[in-house]
């Protein structure tokens, strides 16, 4: 379903890399790896729409994805390396407005749920300002669970989680894969999913 066709990426006057190309089906999980520095991250923002490649292409169901890039974006959900969340708003409050802005507005009760699912229950009517970087991650975390998305583009989601935060990734990831759903991931770390490899800068 998703298709990355003779991509390439530069950086300044550096070529990150050429002629990319891979495909990604329901069920899949696509393992970026690769030195810091080697085009992961801008890989993923490629795929998202968030950057330009230099050449290439990306399409999702068989279409370009800037024919169409609201559509695309209505079934992908991006965790960068930054939560992306207000430390003066509470864990509730952020991802309410998250739904909002994603197009699928959440009921109290949804957001209490997909809070505990990550292990926040008791602390989702905290700032932010309060919590652990691991914490924050958990609260970036809930909107896998809350928002329906059928395309996961996740960088880095292990870094700053425990060991516990990191099994509930894992558990997350499966899921979506057996439900039909793809995954697009970056990390040092090992995601304990099957996976398909791709390395970078090699």
């Amino acid at each position: 379903m998703l298709s990355v066709q003779q991509l390439a990426c530069e950086r300044g006057r550096t070529r990150l890399f050429s002629d990319l190309t891979f495909e990604v089906q329901s069920g899949q999980c696509l393992h970026v790896h690769g030195a810091n520095g080697a085009g992961k991250t801008s890989l993923l923002r490629i795929v998202c729409g968030l950057a330009e490649a230099v050449q290439g292409q990306v399409c999702w169901r068989g279409e370009n994805t800037r024919q169409d890039p609201g559509s695309f974006r209505a079934e992908l959900v991006y965790l960068g390396h930054a939560p992306g969340l207000k430390d003066e708003l509470t864990a509730a409050e952020n991802l309410h407005f998250q739904s909002q802005i994603d197009g699928c507005a959440l009921s109290p009760q949804q957001i209490a749920a997909a809070l505990q699912r990550v292990g926040l229950g008791r602390q989702q009517h905290l700032p932010l300002r309060r919590f652990s970087q691991g914490q924050k991650r958990r609260a970036a975390l809930a909107r896998l669970v809350a928002r329906p998305a059928r395309l996961w583009v996740l960088d880095e989601p292990l870094a700053a989680l425990d060991h516990a935060a990191q099994q509930l990734v894992s558990q997350l990831v499966a899921a979506h894969l057996q439900a039909g759903g793809l995954a697009l991931v970056t990390s040092h770390q090992p995601l304990r999913v099957e996976s398909m490899d791709l390395r970078l800068g090699v």
